[in-house]
């Protein structure tokens, strides 16, 4: 019995080319080439855990909160949970890692919201009007933002 031999194939032109591992995307109508990050970027304080150690710290004190009946602790809990994923969220967002446009404006629009309701003194659907239309410019602000980082890129799905 004979060993059939594998032969080696040459890639066509017609085929895709190989992907690329850094990061470049093709260049279209009105967009430049930019290198777009592969990874998280880093945090501006180091390899030191600090939005990790926050998130935990904030799910100690919401089980805490929430076996004891302390409103005061379960709200620090979600407080500093909340501020450790927002932290990498706007890190992500304006590196040009990741769009978080949504997010970042459904954040401005609560803010915008509690402070018009508590000290503003507004009545509740004036404070949502007004939390909507602070939300509506936060989001068109934060895309270009994003936009302007990526070099034409609206959005980014991985």
């Amino acid at each position: 019995m004979a060993k059939a031999r594998k032969r080696k194939t040459r890639r066509t032109e017609a085929g895709p080319p190989p992907k690329s591992s850094s990061g470049t995307r093709a260049s279209g109508p009105g967009r430049s080439d930019r290198k777009l990050p592969d990874q998280r970027p880093a945090a501006p304080w180091g390899s030191f855990p600090l939005m990790e150690l926050a998130v935990l710290a904030g799910l100690v004190l919401i089980v805490l909160g929430a076996i004891t009946g302390n409103a005061t602790q379960l709200g620090v809990g979600l407080l500093l949970g909340s501020v450790g994923g927002l932290e990498l969220a706007i890190r992500e967002h304006f590196s040009g890692y990741r769009s978080h446009t949504t997010l970042l404006a459904g954040v401005v629009f609560v803010l915008t919201t509690a402070v018009a309701y508590l000290f503003a003194g507004l009545v509740l659907w004036m404070c949502l009007v007004v939390g909507a239309a602070c939300a509506v410019l936060a989001f068109w602000w934060i895309r270009r933002a994003f936009v302007r980082v990526t070099g034409g890129l609206s959005y980014r799905l991985r």
